[in-house]
């Protein structure tokens, strides 16, 4: 797998791709999912399956030491997504420059221009520019203009609850690692450096 750290590592033979965007913290089932339509896709246009995530989360940046800790790092979530056969990783250093991005900027300059997305596929609950005034309304509207398909995958749900990474840390931190499993696909697994 091809991992981009930032977007002036983009160059000419990255346009043209299948996109997903997210933190995809943990790369649980409701991530699994979204990959999925991703990956099948990506083979009927005969074009990378692509992931753009940020570094640090967007929620690291605004909220700090208040952010809510994360279920992987980024070579964590390099490990998994190649297991899952991902082709190439996009990684865009989040900063306040980028967040100020309008999302009428976020989609002219970074989706058009620099990746000419053929495809994208979101979860139904992601927003993105200034404000999170993006959202899938906006990217239909932009896919029709530029000759994208824009689609949502709905949540997945377990015992109609919402998978999620908030519900994995919720898990987590009163010590349920089954539920955590089951809503990971795996066991919980933490890796770091013993100082």
């Amino acid at each position: 797998m091809e991992l981009l750290r930032g977007l002036h590592n983009l160059k000419t033979e990255h346009r043209g791709c299948v996109l997903s965007i997210g933190n995809f913290d943990g790369i649980h089932l409701g991530h699994r999912a979204v990959l999925s339509r991703l990956f099948v896709e990506a083979q009927r246009l005969q074009v990378p399956a692509t992931v753009l995530t940020f570094e640090p989360q967007p929620e690291e940046l605004f909220a700090g030491d208040n952010a809510p800790a994360r279920l992987s790092r980024l070579r964590d979530k390099f490990v998994q997504l190649e297991k899952l056969g991902l082709e190439r990783l996009l990684c865009i250093s989040f900063t306040h420059k980028f967040a100020n991005l309008s999302a009428q900027e976020f989609i002219e300059e970074l989706l058009i221009k620099q990746l000419d997305v053929k495809f994208l596929v979101i979860g139904d609950d992601f927003h993105f520019g200034y404000q999170r005034q993006g959202d899938f309304n906006l990217l239909k509207e932009a896919g029709k203009k530029h000759g994208f398909e824009v689609v949502d995958t709905q949540s997945l749900l377990q015992y109609k609850q919402r998978i999620s990474s908030t519900r994995i840390r919720d898990f987590l931190a009163v010590g349920e690692l089954q539920q955590a499993a089951q809503l990971l696909g795996r066991k919980y697994s933490i890796t770091g450096r013993v100082g």
